[in-house]
């Protein structure tokens, strides 16, 4: 026998996790994609210069520090030494601009253009400063920096992968990029040369996507997955008496439910039809019925919690008015249409299906459609031109994950968002809400930015594009020896000190 062989190296248990996501991926490029989901997935390879932090407080990440100009117009960043990508590229001034570059240039036509479209210029001061100038001032820049969508990504990979970035992720993120199987799973592995010491503690980390909300439960009950979210409402129960699993209920969420109308074509051009849907449908039990009660009506055009948030009250559930309304219309039979949900999940069909019934009572009639990812950017988010716009009723959900109204408003309710270019699915055109959001973005004083916001946000409410909805309580549940891992506010997930007992 020789001597090493009296030596046996301890073996130790890799630390992998799963969590069980409702949706599957469309892309791996976070400036190409207006899904939480994706971005948050994203935290695991990318990183910004800023992040929100998992209460949707910002936080410096790849930056120190950042000063601004007196005029607003130039923000300079001081850098942090030492980071490298996952390929090896220092990450640097360099890399910022090029990643700033990239999105503000309108000939790449991604999907978070509108978020940087102010961005002048980016200059290189030195390697580790950088200098962003706007072409006017824009007060929510910041929190635009530190949103999941603002990762920094490797120049050397984008100059190799070009256009296909999108499946080749390179980032400085605690995680680098294992195997994407676009309606199965992403798995990431731990990336040893992460610049946090002791980070990330896990081993690998799998989003698993699990349309079904039975399965989705089902495989927290069975161990194959450490997290899940969102989870069946009906199933709460169930999961909170097992042992080995914490269900958590967060009120704080900022995701709003609603339905947009296409204000462009008949019947829905008459806001006296969009008011009457906004009758039509009973909140409480929506959210009764779809969400088991963990759900609250929506009392503004931007839920509690965003900064600068005007609360109104909710639309009342009144079907005699509803009638009432569609009668002075010029429809007192009611109409018929379409109603497509954004969504596949169980919840949302549970919601469509409800939301078709209630307004069945006032005598629209409408025939559903649940939209796949592929579906729903081919047939929503791509249309060139309003005029090829085939959506009608389409229920979906958004969360201003800025923390601030702007992103509330700007990429859903102006004139300029329309698809292509953002999420204006109900081509809702107002030159008084063009001119409010658009003032308050160039003032910092926070007086004045309030009343521009409360008013675009009461014109809105009454003009009503949207039916507005709820907003559901964020539920998840996890493994008891699942630890550092939260729900955002803005349905996001933060993981920075996630880890596995």
């Amino acid at each position: 026998m020789t001597v090493g062989a009296l030596f046996v190296s301890p073996t130790f248990a890799a630390k992998d996790v799963t969590f069980a996501v409702s949706l599957a991926l469309e892309t791996l490029d976070p400036y190409n994609t207006n899904s939480t989901l994706n971005q948050a997935a994203g935290k695991a390879y990318y990183e910004g210069l800023y992040e929100f932090d998992k209460d949707l407080k910002m936080q410096p990440k790849l930056a120190t520090e950042y000063s601004v100009s007196p005029d607003g117009l130039q923000y300079t960043f001081k850098l942090r030494p030492g980071v490298k990508f996952h390929d090896g590229t220092d990450f640097n001034a360099d890399a910022v601009k090029a990643t700033i570059d990239r999105v503000s240039n309108p000939e790449n036509k991604l999907a978070r253009y509108t978020q940087f479209n102010r961005v002048a210029k980016t200059e290189v001061v030195d390697p580790l400063t950088v200098r962003i100038t706007l072409k006017e001032p824009f007060s929510a820049f910041i929190n635009a920096m530190a949103h999941p969508s603002a990762m920094m990504i490797s120049p050397t990979a984008l100059a190799k992968y070009g256009k296909d970035i999108g499946m080749n992720p390179v980032g400085t993120g605690p995680f680098k990029l294992l195997e994407w199987k676009p309606a199965e799973y992403l798995r990431v592995t731990k990336f040893d040369g992460y610049w946090q010491k002791g980070l990330p503690k896990i081993d690998t980390l799998t989003f698993r996507f699990v349309t079904d909300n039975n399965t989705r439960a089902a495989v927290m009950q069975t161990g194959e997955a450490q997290f899940a979210y969102p989870i069946p409402y009906e199933q709460i129960g169930v999961l909170g008496k097992n042992d080995k699993l914490t269900v958590v209920d967060d009120k704080t969420s900022i995701m709003a439910r609603y339905v947009s109308m296409n204000t462009r074509v008949k019947p829905f051009d008459d806001p006296r039809v969009r008011q009457a849907i906004n009758y039509a449908i009973n909140k409480q039990a929506l959210a009764k019925v779809a969400y088991a009660g963990f759900a609250t009506p929506i009392d503004g055009v931007v839920p509690q919690g965003v900064d600068f948030a005007h609360k109104i009250g909710a639309w009342p559930y009144d079907p005699k008015k509803a009638k009432e309304l569609l009668a002075q219309a010029g429809y007192p039979n009611g109409f018929e249409t379409t109603l497509w949900s954004a969504y596949n999940d169980g919840t949302s069909v549970k919601a469509v299906q409800f939301l078709q019934q209630q307004l069945n009572q006032v005598g629209i009639k409408a025939s559903i459609e649940v939209l796949e990812p592929g579906q729903r950017v081919q047939r929503v988010n791509q249309v060139k031109s309003p005029d090829d716009a085939k959506v009608r009723l389409y229920y979906a959900g958004w969360s201003s994950s800025t923390g601030e109204a702007d992103w509330a408003l700007r990429p859903l309710l102006t004139t300029p968002a329309q698809p292509p270019v953002m999420n204006n699915t109900a081509y809702y055109s107002n030159p008084k809400v063009d001119a409010a959001v658009m003032k308050a973005l160039t003032t910092s004083n926070r007086d004045e930015k309030a009343g521009l916001y409360k008013e675009a946000q009461e014109v809105i409410w009454k003009d009503a594009p949207w039916a507005f909805l709820i907003t559901a309580n964020n539920v998840s549940v996890r493994s008891k020896n699942l630890s550092g891992v939260y729900v955002q506010p803005d349905t996001s997930f933060w993981y920075g000190d996630i880890d596995l007992k």
